[in-house]
């Protein structure tokens, strides 16, 4: 039945709200616990009891860490990496150039930097050279050094990995496996095909700290002590929350721990980087993914890959403002590359349906560093697995972004493996992939009907899920806090969301483009405001910018609006239906 009847809003959801068991449970914390019934129904909708409620909201890392022995090749990898410490051997870190990449190698260079030991870092660049190891660089890379550590990648690279003769390699990655493993000294991954899957949520910077776990604890066997591994916490946090890990167990210690450790400000790479993008307030889940994060990929996207790893790693405050207003002018450019691609990518996708399982499109010489992104827009707008590539010569290079319930890069490696792409992989929300423009089409097909035997398009209208009803009065700055306290938010951790019904709207105006700001009252006195942020790129904005004194059934976030020292009460508005 749908939430306040809302069956159709103005952004075309249905409205959900929580179900019987859901309100049961959470009135009966509620009577047990005395914490607010809005915060019970978020607690409750995360598989909380009451029984659990104070530890929840408290967690501890140290009773959340899950033993780094309980991944296979784990002691074997900790205990080449500390020999090569030991007796000062020559060490490389090949990193993917994404978010992941950056922070797992940046953790690694630290953590040698404490030990008083230095390693040569190498990031491929993403047009020249593609997505992980390949021959050339990982046999260059073996005259010159004795032990060469994979970080989020490496998985799936038999060739390249055979073809470092001379060097031992270690492999510590979360994408998918293979049926076989390449020819490494040790392969790390949570995700491997012999693996249970119990830690499958970790990115690769949470499978690097494990491995640094199980160094000190080797260490301490052996009667020294290693590196201060909580001080690393802030790259862990970032890596999670911008390679859209899901916020659960052990993922969701190292982000708030790790948030307070960004807090302190002690990485030049990252303060530098949050003074560039005029960061005024203290981090957040958000702030990670949307702010910083996208500003530590430009280097991988359009500029020089290894620039964000070197920020993240850099000791230098000179160095590490110098890199971070590059990234700046980078991540600048890379909007702009985007939204040609976007528009370009939107409109092919449009002209061929978007009701098939697979979204996709293809386009001449549109930038491999912005495709990943573009597909997110269209599998957001679509609430469909989508793939975007471009073209360059016979082959094409593409990303693709899944929706929830549907495995997209098993079904990108099984493509690989009948011999539909050229290169393809992942993990079940994102995958990467390279195709010849001759068999683009069938593969695309073959793609979405992989894609369709899972569910994918017969999902219906998209639904707009709220966790209860709340009235402008009770949106307390005190309630806000408690509710954070659950967090933080983000993948397979939504932030609550409520309905604030049949609201007038005191004012309303545009905001720069194609933002909206409100203020909205019940009529008994408090007015509350909100801020819709690309409102007027579809309906929304207009419907409640020319309400006319029409009433609203109004839903979002909640969330504290820090600003010039001032903290204010602001709902991020979401969606709206008349009353």
């Amino acid at each position: 039945m749908a939430f306040l009847g809302v069956e159709t809003s103005l952004t075309g959801r249905l409205w959900v709200g929580p179900s019987d068991e859901v309100m049961r449970l959470s009135e009966a914390m509620e009577q047990d616990t005395g914490l607010p019934r809005a915060l019970c129904q978020t607690l409750v909708r995360r598989g909380v009891g009451a029984d659990q409620a104070a530890a929840f909201l408290a967690p501890a890392l140290r009773d959340l860490l899950p033993d780094p022995r309980s991944l296979r090749d784990m002691e074997k990898a900790a205990a080449r990496f500390l020999q090569a410490v030991r007796t000062r051997q020559r060490i490389a870190i090949f990193a993917d150039y994404d978010v992941d990449g950056g922070s797992s190698a940046a953790l690694l260079i630290s953590w040698l930097g404490e030990a008083g030991q230095e390693a040569t870092l190498y990031v491929p660049d993403r047009i020249d050279e593609g997505y992980g190891p390949n021959d050339e660089a990982m046999a260059a890379l073996a005259k010159d050094h004795d032990l060469i550590v994979c970080v989020d990648c490496g998985t799936l690279s038999h060739g390249p990995i055979a073809a470092a003769q001379g060097a031992d390699v270690i492999v510590l990655d979360h994408h998918l496996g293979g049926e076989t493993l390449p020819p490494a000294l040790a392969v790390v991954n949570p995700n491997r095909q012999d693996e249970s899957g119990d830690l499958g949520h970790l990115c690769a910077a949470g499978v690097v700290f494990l491995m640094l776990v199980e160094a000190n604890r080797q260490m301490r066997e052996n009667g020294h002590a290693g590196p201060d591994l909580m001080a690393l916490l802030d790259l862990v946090a970032l890596a999670t929350v911008a390679d859209v890990a899901p916020l659960i167990g052990v993922n969701r210690a190292f982000v708030r721990q790790g948030l307070v450790v960004m807090g302190r400000r002690q990485r030049p790479g990252l303060v530098a980087l949050a003074d560039a993008a005029r960061m005024d307030g203290a981090p957040t889940a958000y702030s990670l993914g949307f702010v910083l994060g996208p500003r530590v990929n430009a280097g991988g996207r359009i500029g020089k890959a290894d620039l964000g790893a070197r920020l993240l790693a850099s000791r230098d405050p000179h160095q590490a403002a110098a890199m971070a207003e590059r990234l700046e002018q980078l991540n600048s450019e890379r909007r702009e590359i985007e939204a040609a691609v976007r528009d370009a990518a939107l409109a092919q996708a449009e002209e061929r349906g978007l009701d098939a399982p697979l979204v996709w499109a293809a386009g001449e010489g549109w930038h491999p560093g912005v495709v990943g992104i573009v597909a997110s827009r269209l599998k957001e707008l679509t609430n469909r697995p989508a793939v975007v590539i471009g073209l360059d010569g016979d082959e094409g290079k593409g990303s693709g972004r899944s929706v929830s319930g549907v495995d997209l890069g098993a079904a990108v490696q099984r493509l690989a493996s009948e011999g539909l792409l050229l290169k393809g992989g992942g993990h079940r929300m994102a995958a990467g992939l390279s195709v010849s423009r001759a068999g683009l089409e069938a593969a695309m097909a073959r793609l979405s009907e992989l894609l369709g035997r899972q569910g994918a398009g017969q999902a219906g209208p998209r639904e707009l899920k709220l966790d209860g009803l709340l009235m402008p009065g009770a949106a307390s700055a005190d309630l806000i806090t408690r509710i954070e306290a659950a967090g933080p938010y983000g993948a397979s951790a939504a932030a609550p969301r409520f309905a604030f019904p049949d609201q007038a709207i005191a004012f309303a105006r545009r905001v720069g483009a194609s933002h909206l700001k409100i203020a909205f009252t019940d009529g008994l006195g408090t007015k509350l405001e909100a801020i819709a942020f690309g409102a007027f790129d579809g309906p929304l904005g207009p419907a409640l910018e020319n309400h006319g004194g029409q009433r609203f059934h109004l839903a979002g976030r909640l969330e504290l609006n820090r600003w010039g020292g001032r903290e204010t009460v602001q709902l991020r508005l979401e969606d709206a239906a008349p009353a």
